[in-house]
């Protein structure tokens, strides 16, 4: 799975940008500001039609544009896609795939598919909880686009009832459906976060040791908010079972707090490296080391899965590694997957493919084996 080519018109920096990228190793380089991570922003945007940088749509929309058009023609291993989405400052954003209108979001998921990696990423492992279900739950949408609507009826569950609990309505029979309808979604998303960490788990483990090279073992945890321990295996039927009765005995603390104060929302997962809590012992340079094994190990699972390699996007990630690990990340990347990289320092990334040049609004090709 390839961008082949890419449309941007009011998106961000760029009035007006015509990309066609390699199929394969791309590097970005400029100045801070140039615009490199616009460009990554607007291929993550097609893929899920949210920015990777939590900005609101509105903010993806240039200071001299009323709109933003971003289209793309996407190479996958079957047939060739085209996608189109117009972002509106007023009205609702018009989204195509195949010149054909998107009856809802979920529709654009699988069309394309980018694994990101940005600068704050590489704190994963010590940064709060809700950034490691985040990525449970990407992935989860990566592997099965079905997992989203799951992921949406669990949002909407837990407004709704923790709604209720602000309101101060004390209506036993009215909380008893909201902690039905929070627990069935539940126990959807947790069966697939159980699932995705037994898909990643093998190529964290190896993607780790090709980083690391010292032998060391990494791993997935994840304790639950809504029961005693460690997440163990069972049906989506079993989960939203065991979260139902966890709701209804945490129901005067909830009245206390308003909010819902178990679930998934609220579970922590996270990583061991030789069965030690990678977080709390961990070195800086393991966390970081964890961090990078695991969105390549997201990469390979997914590639493994849809038989095709997502695209990688990695923003800014070298000038922030040691050269014995920025040699190591260069080392294990997917050789057969596109791949964007952007970068300040041209120097600092010690990988060989096609350069080019970015200035606020232009973006120009370079030499083929400027960088090494």
């Amino acid at each position: 799975m390839r961008v082949d080519w890419l449309s941007l018109i009011g998106f961000r920096s760029y009035a007006n940008l015509e990309w066609r990228p390699d199929p394969g190793v791309n590097v970005l380089t400029g100045p801070n500001g140039a615009g490199k991570t616009n460009v990554l922003e607007a291929i993550a945007y097609l893929a899920a039609l949210r920015s990777f940088r939590s900005s609101p749509e509105t903010a993806l929309i240039g200071d001299e544009a009323e709109e933003a058009v971003v289209r793309s023609g996407i190479a996958g291993a079957e047939r060739r896609r085209l996608i189109e989405i117009e972002i509106r400052r007023e009205g609702r954003r018009r989204a195509q795939v195949d010149k054909s209108a998107l009856r809802r979001a979920s529709d654009l998921l699988g069309v394309l598919r980018v694994v990101a990696f940005l600068p704050d990423d590489l704190d994963f492992v010590k940064r709060g909880a809700a950034h490691r279900r985040d990525l449970l739950d990407d992935v989860a949408v990566q592997l099965w686009p079905a997992a989203y609507l799951d992921q949406l009826e669990l949002e909407r569950s837990l407004r709704q009832r923790n709604a209720f609990l602000k309101a101060g309505d004390t209506d036993q029979a009215v909380l008893a459906v909201w902690d039905s309808r929070l627990a069935h979604a539940a126990g959807r998303v947790i069966a697939r976060r159980w699932k995705v960490m037994k898909t990643l788990g093998p190529h964290l483990a190896e993607s780790y040791a090709d980083i690391a090279g010292d032998g060391a073992v990494a791993d997935f945890t994840y304790t639950c908010s809504w029961a005693d321990g460690e997440l163990k295996r069972a049906s989506a039927g079993e989960y939203a079972d065991t979260v139902n009765e966890a709701l209804e005995s945490s129901h005067r603390r909830d009245y206390e707090r308003r909010m819902t104060t178990v679930g998934p929302h609220r579970d922590e997962p996270g990583f061991v490296i030789d069965g030690r809590d990678a977080r709390a012992y961990g070195s800086q340079g393991e966390q970081r080391t964890t961090a990078l094994a695991v969105k390549l190990s997201a990469h390979r699972a997914i590639a493994e899965a849809v038989g095709e390699p997502p695209v990688l996007l990695l923003d800014d990630v070298f000038s922030e590694l040691d050269p014995a690990r920025s040699e190591a990340l260069a080392e294990a990347l997917p050789s057969e997957a596109q791949t964007i990289i952007t970068s300040a320092r041209p120097e600092d990334v010690p990988v060989a493919g096609r350069s080019w040049s970015a200035a606020p609004g232009t973006l120009r090709w370079g030499a083929p084996g400027t960088l090494r």
